[in-house]
């Protein structure tokens, strides 16, 4: 079984790079991704707490608030 994620949406702020004792790079930020289908007493858009490490976080730490992103995970069961 493989559980596949792909989030598109804008960034709420910009990120904020930090890092671990260890040395590893973290960020952490938030996406606000349109609903495709909106009933009547929804919200427009669901925001999603997003956590990226190393490498990747370094290059994400680069972007800028209200900027279009796409993050796709697929992790295998």
């Amino acid at each position: 079984m493989i559980n596949r994620v792909v989030l598109v949406g804008r960034l709420t702020k910009d990120p904020i790079l930090r890092k671990t004792t260890n040395g590893a790079s973290v960020v952490s930020f938030t996406v606000a991704c349109n609903r495709l289908s909106k009933q009547e007493g929804q919200p427009e858009a669901d925001f999603i707490n997003t956590v990226i490490w190393n490498k990747t976080a370094d290059s994400v730490a680069k972007l800028q608030k209200e900027i279009m992103i796409a993050i796709a995970k697929e992790q295998k069961a």
